[in-house]
């Protein structure tokens, strides 16, 4: 079993979110802020949910304030601005860190599974996301430039192994 399914991040009201209820499911993972330029990108992420609605494709949400102070609301602030403003119905969880020492356990374990530009590890910015498959392995990162409906061909072929 993948380590994946081990990890029990918390949601917005700080209870865990367990992993091991993702199994069998192609799940999409990103970092997001309010104040973001590609804050917008947040209604692509709803459309992509709204196109697997149904299979078994999750799409989660991570608020990190890290990069340019961004997300500076709490966690019930940021749940409800991604409600509110695009429609978003998939969970946002708890805000994180996803670089340095206190880079949320999710992070640490994506990152070490799929390194990004030039091989670096660290997250650069906000929306870089992390398609995985069914069996909780990482199999593509995708920067802060990557349309979301970009990754719906990687994901209908993952629903298809």
């Amino acid at each position: 079993m993948s380590a994946f399914y081990d990890l029990k991040p918390l949601d917005k009201k700080g209870e865990p979110f367990p992993f091991s209820e993702l199994k069998g499911k192609v799940t999409v993972i990103f970092n997001t802020a309010s104040r973001c330029g590609f804050t917008k990108s947040l209604k692509n992420f709803e459309a992509l949910n709204k196109q697997f609605e149904g299979q078994p494709v999750q799409i989660i949400a991570f608020p990190c304030n890290q990069f340019g102070g961004q997300e500076p609301g709490s966690n019930e602030e940021i749940a409800e601005f991604c409600q509110l403003n695009y429609g978003v119905t998939f969970p946002v969880l708890g805000k994180v860190d996803v670089n340095g020492d206190k880079a949320d356990p999710v992070f640490k374990y994506l990152k070490s599974q799929k390194s990004g530009l030039l091989g670096l590890t660290r997250i650069k910015w906000n929306f870089e996301k992390f398609l995985i498959d069914k069996n909780g392995n990482v199999v593509e990162r995708y920067s802060s430039l990557t349309n979301p409906e970009d990754l719906a061909p990687k994901i209908e072929e993952l629903l298809k192994k």
